[in-house]
């Protein structure tokens, strides 16, 4: 199976799926972030392992005992995706965080607070 064939596509999506449900339903770790959401997955070919792209709201020391707490669950949520997923192999999980969208929103704000400084234009001044 090639990486980016339909197949392997239609794989990732529905680990995604099953991912984001097991840790926001069936995990009890209070360690774990309520505001944690699955950014992507990637499943290898040979579906041996996966990368799981996280995102976590809050501050770095939350973000920090998120991932303890998942990794520390790598067992119970492999388990589960077995339960819930019929693969061949279940592929082990890899948790990596993900800072994209908090990147994003802090680009967001810096652009916002440039531009706000700057005069407003109107469409006379632009014609010349």
């Amino acid at each position: 199976m090639r990486k980016n064939s339909i197949k392997n596509t239609r794989i990732n999506g529905e680990v995604l799926r099953e991912l984001s449900n097991i840790i926001r339903g069936e995990i009890k770790d209070p360690r774990i972030n309520p505001m944690t959401s699955v950014v992507a997955v990637e499943v290898a070919p040979d579906l041996k392992t996966c990368k799981a792209y996280i995102s976590v709201l809050g501050d770095e020391e939350s973000q920090k005992n998120t991932i303890a707490g998942l990794k520390s669950a790598e067992g119970y949520i492999r388990r589960e995706l077995a339960h819930s997923i019929n693969l061949r192999n279940t592929p082990q999980i890899t948790f990596i965080l993900d800072q994209s969208i908090e990147y994003g929103v802090k680009m967001s704000k810096m652009i916002e607070d440039v531009t706000k400084d700057m005069p407003e234009r109107s469409e006379d001044d632009t014609e010349e």
